[in-house]
């Protein structure tokens, strides 16, 4: 039977067991290094007060006047015995040249021979050596006594070993308590980091944490949304390559604050917003971005994490469908309208008006194809063309005249394909349906009088002799390198404060939910390296113009003309 393979120990429990080694081992060291460092500073000192005991006794007058009696012992022994219990010292020892004792802790063994060397001292040195003598292994300090210049005899001061030992082992004691206390608390700080490592690592070992690494790198590159993460001070703390696409942002702005960006003043708010906003769409220089945030909190406000879609496509798609949707009305009306037509055609048949129901059925079909064969002849792009005769028809249905200009002109094959059809049809048809609105409302108002009675039948060509009220004039010009777009409305026109805001997100005089055509056209313009420019038309109204530059025959964009 197979036992299960057991769990690796998390990434805060092997670190937890090698900085308990590690304290312990510092502690070690350090304890072995203060015992090393207190028992030669212990016989470094014991040295030092021996050697100052033997040379205080050696120079005293009164041990010199005492070697000179017949007995030195009588004098000496009380002498040593009193200044070896004031200093606490282990023995005074005061000989003569030959090593004769007359002095020694133990009365008995006065007289007899000194237990260690003397040469030195006899040459005028003074010494120190460890010895065992006769009270066991000591530190002892041999120095000559001098009478004039002759040496007359030595003294020799000492402390057993044992003593300096035991000295030692107090010290030592003190030094294992200090020792224990510091590994205990370096024992409890290191389990209080580990537990919050443990934490914030979920308990998990080093190759878990390091997979989790990998595939979180993977997600972000993989994640076709934009992400971004931002810390509490507003800087950027994570993007993925998605968020850095739909921002139109550098590889190295991790780091840098939202509001540096250089991103639109709505959309640097939406991403700055304490609050969570949920759905926003904002424009960039080229693409409709769906944004969503929230907070992240925890006590105090730590970041902010936002989603970012690109909706720029849908957004095309949602215009197209619009305008689809326009066509379906307007070939709707042109169905009653034609219905109406044929009933009156068919009514004079059965009066017996054959001719003049031929008349009427031929002037309405030459009116109809009128409007078709101009947009047909002048603009040889079909999604143009058709845009145009889709937007003529939706424009009568309100009473509004749609015309072409004489001078509008596209030849077949001079639109690249590099310049998409869906921003051409995004371009024209915003700035159709924003003109054809202006001119009916300027029409249905106070001065406008009867624009719906003005209104040209769908598909019918406007005659001169029939002005319209309410009229939107559309150019569409190809050449010189560029293509040309402008739609001018009767309208009342933009004032003239109002310029620079017409093309924000949001500008609208038709109330909330809209506004979003103009500044879409701008896009579309920008994304394919045109310009739009609002002017007042020659009907008083307002005159959008878009320049797309064009290329030349070899591919090559042209510069456009200021």
């Amino acid at each position: 039977m197979r036992l299960p393979r057991a769990r690796p120990r998390s990434l805060a429990g092997q670190l937890f067991a090698m900085q308990v080694v590690l304290v312990a081992a510092v502690v070690a060291g350090c304890a072995f290094f203060a015992y090393a460092s207190g028992s030669s500073q212990a016989r470094e000192t014991a040295t030092r007060q021996a050697r100052a005991v033997a040379l205080s006794v050696a120079g005293s007058p009164s041990v010199r006047e005492a070697i000179r009696t017949p007995d030195p012992s009588a004098v000496l022994q009380p002498y040593a015995e009193r200044v070896r219990r004031d200093t606490g010292i282990a023995f005074v020892t005061i000989m003569d040249p030959h090593r004769v004792r007359w002095t020694h802790p133990d009365t008995g063994r006065i007289g007899e021979t000194f237990l260690g060397h003397t040469a030195r001292a006899l040459r005028g040195e003074t010494f120190s050596e460890t010895y065992t003598g006769t009270l066991g292994p000591s530190i002892r300090v041999v120095t000559p006594v001098r009478d004039g210049g002759r040496i007359v005899g030595l003294v020799s001061a000492g402390i057993t070993v044992e003593r300096v030992s035991t000295q030692v082992r107090a010290q030592l004691g003190a030094l294992g308590l200090a020792a224990g206390a510091a590994l205990a608390l370096g024992g409890i700080g290191t389990y209080v980091i580990n537990a919050r490592l443990r934490r914030h690592t979920h308990g998990m070992n080093a190759a878990e944490l390091s997979r989790l690494h990998d595939y979180h790198e993977a997600t972000l590159h993989a994640v076709r949304e934009g992400l971004l993460m931002l810390d509490g001070q507003r800087r950027i703390a994570l993007i993925n390559d998605a968020g850095r696409e739909l921002l139109g942002l550098a590889p190295g702005t991790v780091g840098r604050r939202v509001a540096e960006l250089d991103l639109p003043a709505p959309l640097t708010g939406a991403l700055l917003a304490s609050e969570e906003r949920v759905d926003e769409v904002h424009l960039t220089a080229d693409r409709v971005i769906v944004v969503n945030t929230r907070p992240v909190v925890g006590g105090e406000r730590r970041g902010t994490v936002i989603t970012l879609r690109d909706h720029t496509e849908l957004q095309a798609l949602s215009g197209e469908l619009d305008s689809e949707r326009g066509f379906t009305q307007a070939l709707r009306s042109q169905a009653h309208e034609a219905a109406n037509r044929l009933h009156t055609v068919v009514s004079l048949i059965e009066l017996d008006r054959a001719d003049e129901a031929v008349g009427f059925a031929t002037a309405e079909l030459e009116l109809a194809q009128a409007l078709t064969d101009r947009v047909v002849g002048a603009v040889a792009e079909p999604v143009l063309a058709a845009l145009l005769l889709g937007k003529a028809a939706q424009a009568n249905e309100r009473g509004v005249e749609l015309v072409l200009a004489d001078d509008s002109l596209i030849d077949d094959g001079v639109l690249p394909a590099s310049l998409p059809q869906r921003d051409l049809v995004t371009v024209l048809g915003n700035l159709i349906d924003n003109a054809v609105d202006a001119a009916s409302e300027a029409a249905a108002g106070p001065q406008g009088g009867g624009a719906a009675d003005s209104a040209v039948p769908a598909q019918r060509t406007p005659l001169p002799s029939r002005p319209a009220h309410a009229r939107v004039t559309v150019t569409a010009l190809a050449g010189d390198g560029e293509l040309l777009l402008r739609v001018a409305d009767s309208g009342t026109g933009v004032d003239p404060a109002d310029t620079e805001e017409v093309f924000r997100r949001g500008w609208s005089t038709h109330g909330a939910g809209r506004g979003i055509g103009l500044a879409l056209v701008q896009q579309a313009a920008h994304r394919n390296g045109g310009t739009v420019t609002l002017e007042r038309g020659a009907d008083g109204g307002a005159e959008f113009t878009v320049r797309l530059p064009l290329p030349d025959n070899d591919g090559a964009p042209r510069s456009m003309a200021p």
